[in-house]
């Protein structure tokens, strides 16, 4: 029971400030203040969880005690063994929603629930790097299709025998971010390349960059500050798609980031694409830092600065995946390139949670 007392310490308040941000953001002047408008929506989808659980935590705290009150005055033998079930279902149940608010407690990722920006880069391995590239952007696409989560391609450079030298595509949906996260980093694959003749295993790799997407008011960009190209979008074999300069190259001058979009056929389309793009690359800057702040006080399964991370190897012969970063192995290597990778992700953060648990010192 005394945790039981703490944990509701812990909460109070609480209630209280859910009820306020209830009331201002149905606020006329608050709705048209864009970025606080949506700093509280954030907050209100936070506390409403954490709400909602306490209230059945609570409610189960005095289920418990009134049905102990019973059993000690109860003299009928059926109702005893009924009141007994009901005290050691609540009492497995108690514990599990303890640490479920205490993983509410503890300050999430504010990026987590947005959109995200993904880059996969070919790495070592020449075409078979490509081929790899393009298998891990078929996996993305039909997991976040399982989700219901959009998928949009910005940019790409196919490969010589296929896949892709670099692609960029964006993702929306519910927590993408949160969930997508864990995917930075350098991906392994170890099989027999198409171009072997002798059947020998090679290991390639790709790089996978997830980005969380900057909103328009989070980062302030100058037109002074962005040098603009436009060229005519070009597809496989170098052929032109369309004989109009419609894709946009834009080059922020402070930073030297370059960003492009070429797959809508519209020009204007295409410099908003890049612009969300570019925003986002801008804003990385800063949250890199926050993730670097991060790795130098816990350890955590979401990749900082170092994209020479390697964190997953895909074995073909063997049929399995390793995430090196909890040494986690599956024979489920089919399932997981189909777009599968559910089981990584859980896993990744269960890790991630009792991390997080562990720093809070809950």
């Amino acid at each position: 029971m005394a945790e039981g007392l703490d944990i509701l310490k812990r909460t109070e308040g609480l209630k209280e400030r859910f009820a306020e941000v209830t009331t201002m953001i149905s606020d006329p002047d608050v709705i048209s203040d864009r970025a606080r408008f949506e700093k509280l929506s954030r907050e209100y989808k936070d506390l409403e969880a954490i709400v909602v659980t306490t209230d059945r935590y609570r409610s189960l705290l005095d289920q418990l005690q009134e049905n102990r009150e019973l059993l000690s005055s109860e003299k009928d033998e059926d109702m005893v063994g009924f009141i007994k079930e009901e005290i050691s279902s609540i009492e497995d149940e108690i514990p599990r929603l303890e640490e479920e608010i205490k993983l509410l407690l503890v300050p999430k990722d504010p990026e987590d629930s947005k959109n995200t920006i993904i880059e996969i880069r070919g790495g070592t391995g020449g075409d078979e790097a490509a081929l790899f590239a393009g298998d891990l952007y078929k996996m993305y696409v039909r997991y976040c299709e399982s989700r219901g989560w959009r998928c949009t391609t910005t940019s790409m450079s196919e490969g010589t025998l296929g896949g892709f030298k670099e692609i960029v595509f964006t993702v929306e949906g519910e927590g993408v971010y949160g969930t997508l996260k864990y995917e930075s980093g350098v991906h392994r694959v170890q099989r027999v390349p198409q171009t072997e003749t002798q059947g020998r295993v090679h290991t390639s790799a790709a790089t996978v960059a997830v980005l969380p997407e900057a909103d328009e008011f989070e980062v302030d960009i100058k037109e002074s500050d962005i040098r603009i190209d436009l060229f005519c979008s070009s597809g496989a074999g170098g052929q032109s798609v369309n004989t109009t300069y419609s894709a946009v190259r834009l080059v922020h001058i402070p930073t030297g980031i370059v960003v492009q979009s070429q797959d809508e056929r519209s020009q204007l389309k295409n410099k908003a694409k890049a612009m969300t793009e570019l925003r986002t690359r801008i804003y990385n800057l800063e949250h890199q830092k926050y993730l670097d702040e991060i790795a130098s006080k816990r350890k955590t399964m979401v990749s900082t600065g170092d994209r020479s991370a390697k964190i997953r190897t895909y074995n073909y012969p063997q049929g399995r995946v390793t995430d090196h970063r909890i040494n986690l192995t599956l024979y489920q290597l089919g399932d997981i390139i189909g777009g599968n990778i559910q089981p990584l992700i859980d896993a990744l953060t269960v890790a991630e949670n009792a991390e997080r648990l562990k720093s809070a010192e809950l």
